[in-house]
């Protein structure tokens, strides 16, 4: 084994690593922002998918000698332009923003747990119960709702009858 080519092969791969990387990642920049703040969205699964996909991208733009940097802009233009083609399309379309979207769903209702519905999301009482604490409440009585919301977090909704 050769440890001294682990730790180190040469200058020009540092330095392409450190040109291709500013320019890589300047270019992701304006990509985002030409497309608009809806690019990265917290909202949904194929909001994640993209945001991994940029990453793993610009990854393999920085460390592959294989991949040009004007190959890695498409790839990366043509991640956002997919993202924006699926905003622009759920926006417009009431079926498709429904197949790609998920639906908030009610995991507590008036204190009592939808157990139904945390089966289907693979839900445990325990985390809607960190949600109600994480929230300011103390137990069941003082929760109206609690919702799994369309990007995985949990909204609670407090009563005052608690």
């Amino acid at each position: 084994m050769n440890w001294k080519n682990m730790l180190f092969q040469n200058w020009e791969g540092i330095v392409r690593t450190l040109v291709v990387g500013v320019l890589a990642y300047v270019t992701l920049i304006l990509f985002l922002r030409i497309s608009g703040k809806r690019t990265l969205a917290k909202l949904n699964a194929f909001d994640l998918v993209v945001t991994v996909a940029l990453c793993s991208t610009l990854s393999a733009i920085l460390l592959q000698e294989s991949i040009a940097l004007a190959e890695g802009a498409v790839a990366l233009g043509l991640l956002i332009a997919m993202q924006f083609l699926v905003a622009f399309t759920s926006v417009r379309w009431k079926a498709f923003a429904k197949a790609v979207r998920s639906e908030p769903t009610l995991l507590i209702r008036s204190g009592q747990f939808c157990d139904a519905a945390m089966r289907r999301e693979r839900s445990t009482r325990d985390e809607a119960m960190s949600a109600v604490r994480a929230s300011g409440g103390q137990d069941l009585d003082e929760v109206e709702a609690v919702v799994l919301e369309s990007d995985g977090t949990l909204s609670v909704m407090l009563s005052s009858r608690g």
